[in-house]
């Protein structure tokens, strides 16, 4: 039910995202898994285009942000990266697929508190694109939550 009111939320209120059809695919303990197809995020070299590659690993990650935020109870209306960087390895030539690691459980505790005690706190996310088992692109942001 979460992941079905933030995909809505994704395309109500990022129109971007719902013109790349990006896609909340999976969510468990240890990652967000993310989709999108190539043929509409595709560049002239038949590649995937690398403003989607940055979308998408931005997005994947504000989506975890957004997750974690909703599942320690609170409704935070105020998400923003501050700092990002993204490591393009190799060219994606398939379906773009993008796997958000979840901070480390001290992480989000002190997350947690930040958030109780002085209704802001920020968090590093990571993400890689993956394809044939290998990592393309590798994301590091900075995203700061306010209350």
């Amino acid at each position: 039910m979460l992941l079905e009111e933030l995909q809505k939320k994704l395309h109500n209120e990022i129109p971007l995202t719902k013109l790349m059809n990006i896609n909340i695919k999976e969510y468990n303990e240890k990652e967000l898994i993310t989709t999108a197809p190539l043929n509409i995020n595709i560049n002239d070299k038949g590649t995937a285009f690398g403003g989607s590659l940055s979308t998408m690993t931005i997005i994947s990650s504000w989506s975890l942000c957004w997750l974690i935020s909703k599942e320690l109870g609170f409704n935070s209306k105020n998400i923003v990266v501050i700092k990002n960087e993204n490591s393009y390895k190799k060219p994606v030539t398939k379906d773009i697929v993008c796997y958000t690691q979840k901070p480390s459980q001290q992480e989000i505790a002190t997350l947690k508190e930040k958030l109780q005690t002085k209704k802001s706190a920020s968090i590093k996310i990571n993400s890689i694109i993956i394809e044939n088992n290998e990592t393309y692109v590798e994301f590091q942001g900075y995203y700061v939550i306010k209350l």
